[in-house]
């Protein structure tokens, strides 16, 4: 993955805007203490989070045709914005 297309990655799962963004939260806070990412931010569409050095990381959603797209932003956290997309359901055909 080029550096470019890791800022920024995009999913769709079937579950609801507002379970993916509890789900974050959960996600990103208990990762080791290396990567870990806090709270900083949040709203009804996104999460914002501020890890190690500061670093910025942005879960957003919006609702899709079958269930709800995630888009994530982040410079540092590119492989955890991947892994945590790894744990949502993927939409149902």
């Amino acid at each position: 993955m080029a550096a470019s297309q890791s800022t920024l990655q995009e999913c769709q799962t079937s579950l609801a805007p507002a379970e993916v963004l509890a789900r974050a939260k959960q996600f990103f806070a208990h990762r080791s203490s290396l990567y870990a990412a806090f709270l900083d931010k949040e709203g009804p569409t996104f999460a914002s989070f501020r890890g190690q050095g500061g670093e910025e990381l942005v879960i957003g959603v919006a609702p899709a045709e079958g269930g709800t797209r995630v888009t994530g932003s982040t410079y540092l956290f590119d492989m955890q914005v991947a892994r945590f997309f790894s744990t949502l359901p993927g939409v149902q055909s």
